[in-house]
């Protein structure tokens, strides 16, 4: 599997997607701001979606709202070539619901809001989710493994 996080800029995409290998599990994390709201991506954020063309596009809110220019919207998302799109539900008030999107229909994932704050949850949930993906994990387990193991992140000391 391939994880795909903070790639800069446009032409960076562009490269990286001839690079592709065409026969393993792709995570896209758009990366497009820093925690602290610095800029991570010098372009229009649409550029990134051609890079998570076939793949599995993890936005969280603000991110997918960017790749739209309007509201969040899974479906939307997954229509622009993604072959899944995992849309976390972190920056949402209350507790987290994600939503994973493909052709087949949509599955919800809740759970209660561990308090607290940790960086990089993001990078760690697509890194874990190419993981179980490589070791041969359907996706929606996959899914499934990788919040558990973010999950458990949240809840270190």
């Amino acid at each position: 599997a391939v994880k795909i996080g903070m790639v800069g800029n446009p032409a960076n995409a562009s490269a990286i997607r001839a690079l592709l290998p065409q026969d393993v599990p792709v995570v896209v994390d758009p990366i497009l701001h820093a925690s602290s709201g610095a800029p991570l991506f010098d372009g229009p954020p649409e550029a990134l979606l051609d890079l998570a063309r076939g793949a599995i596009l993890t936005p969280n809110l603000p991110e997918a709202e960017s790749l739209l220019r309007g509201p969040a919207d899974a479906r939307a998302l997954l229509a622009k070539g993604p072959k899944a799109v995992l849309l976390k539900g972190g920056h949402a008030a209350g507790d987290p619901v994600d939503l994973l999107v493909t052709a087949a229909g949509t599955t919800r994932f809740e759970g209660t809001r561990i308090p607290g704050a940790r960086r990089g949850t993001g990078c760690r949930l697509a890194s874990a989710l190419a993981t179980a993906l490589a070791m041969g994990t359907p996706l929606q387990d996959a899914v499934t493994k990788a919040r558990e193991y973010v999950r458990g992140y949240l809840r270190e000391p």
